[in-house]
């Protein structure tokens, strides 16, 4: 489902127990300096990730000071990141002149604790080539680095090296959970593109060699997957973002199943079995 750009008033974009993906929750809230904005998600943990501008963040008691540090947008620096348990009522406080955040969350029914994710802490995984039209690179936020400390939330940025291309390729999905070969992931992307009037196209093939549906997406498109192929591509001269929330059925790590007529590329494409592996 694409879900074109609109101001949502800091209301849940994808909400709890969503009809398209209810493994998902995500919200985008948008402040100027000095404002604040308190939630709390009962039966989904949280990631508060600033897309742009700087919070204070306040998880029960807990603070972690000047979270995120991008100006002009989300080419403009590294991603910082707070997990916030199940439930936790949060309080973030806009320190910059304006800041626009990302709330992930994934449905589940434990309580961990908080901690924050700078620099330092993320996972960082450039794969594909100019040749194959596949180069790009993932910075996980919330990965292999904290598989431990997170229930079933994995958040990630992926950025198009280059500009034009494809991601997502060889196309693959995770709708069903049916270990070795694939697990129940919902997944959610937000996009971004440079210059901003870039766009690209996100396709959704629900079975190997029959048709399946196509949506422009532009900036600020975000794209809510229950089921299917669905690889993306960035049109020509235009570098292309996206914010990825994946939330388990009934684990953490993520099986892709490969779609059998392109299953062949992931031999061509270098580093793909890495990224692949960096999904736990």
């Amino acid at each position: 489902m694409h879900i074109a750009p609109y101001d949502n008033h800091n209301k849940p974009i994808a909400d709890v127990d969503s009809a398209c993906v209810p493994l998902n929750y995500f919200n985008i809230v948008k402040l100027k300096k000095g404002e604040a904005f308190e939630y709390q998600v009962p039966g989904y943990e949280t990631c508060i990730v600033p897309a742009t501008g700087t919070v204070d963040v306040d998880v029960e008691g807990i603070s972690y000071a000047k979270l995120g540090n991008r100006g002009v947008d989300v080419w403009d620096g590294e991603p910082e990141g707070v997990y916030v348990p199940v439930g936790a009522k949060v309080t973030m406080v806009c320190v910059s002149d304006h800041a626009e955040v990302f709330v992930a969350g994934a449905k589940y029914d434990k309580v961990l604790e908080p901690f924050d994710v700078r620099a330092d802490g993320l996972d960082l995984v450039q794969y594909g080539s100019d040749d194959t039209k596949t180069h790009r690179k993932i910075k996980h936020i919330l990965g292999q680095k904290h598989h431990g400390k997170v229930g079933r939330l994995l958040v990630s940025e992926l950025f198009t090296v280059g500009q034009g291309g494809w991601s997502g390729f060889p196309s693959h999905k995770h709708d069903t959970d049916r270990l070795p070969d694939e697990t129940r992931h919902d997944e959610t992307y937000n996009f971004r593109f440079r210059p901003n009037y870039g766009s690209g196209v996100q396709m959704l093939q629900r079975e190997d060699n029959k048709p399946g549906d196509a949506y422009h997406i532009v900036d600020g498109s975000t794209i809510c997957l229950d089921k299917g192929y669905h690889p993306c591509a960035v049109l020509p001269g235009y570098e292309m973002y996206y914010f990825t929330i994946l939330g388990g059925l009934s684990q953490r790590s993520l099986v892709q199943y490969f779609q059998p007529t392109h299953a062949y590329q992931i031999e061509t494409i270098p580093g793909i079995k890495d990224m692949v592996a960096k999904f736990k």
